[in-house]
């Protein structure tokens, strides 16, 4: 992962949101779970006891993720973008000059990165293609699937 994350403040405090959640009450059911499950016996044969502890692990793998990422941090205000060219957290209208599809993509930090929702992480192969460019310039994109290119059409915040 990069070290710094360019975030907006709603997505900042969801975050801050997410990790209080799991610090708490996240914390308190699987610790509920673990003494559950060590009341039933022998821990060395006892899977309820192991799911648990493998939860507790994933849970812990969780926050320590969610931690870095709001440690690294900067908020970007969607206001303050420069929409003269491709920058993190703006919105760009392209098309694929091979297919001639025309897609739409929100460039974003890689904790906020969901293609099904049209946001790519600026540290894609598309999204660092992307950076920099200007309406009606032409990205050359390297992609494990081969090489594209793709015309920048529109750019907005």
């Amino acid at each position: 992962m990069s070290e710094l994350n360019y975030l907006t403040k709603e997505t900042l405090a969801q975050m801050r949101e997410e990790l209080t959640k799991l610090k708490t009450t996240g914390r308190a059911e699987i610790a509920h779970a673990i003494a559950e499950a060590r009341e039933k016996g022998d821990l060395k044969e006892n899977a309820e006891y192991d799911a648990a502890k493998e939860a507790q692990g994933h849970h812990e793998a969780k926050v320590a993720q969610l931690e870095h990422v709001i440690l690294n941090a900067r908020v970007i205000d969607i206001k303050d973008i420069d929409i003269s060219k491709v920058s993190v957290l703006s919105t760009v209208t392209v098309t694929n000059m091979a297919s001639k599809k025309t897609l739409v993509y929100k460039i974003v930090s890689e904790s906020e990165a969901d293609l099904k929702a049209g946001k790519i992480s600026v540290t894609s192969p598309i999204g660092k293609g992307l950076l920099g460019k200007a309406i009606g310039e032409i990205a050359e994109v390297s992609a494990p699937s081969g090489t594209f290119k793709f015309k920048v059409e529109n750019i907005s915040a």
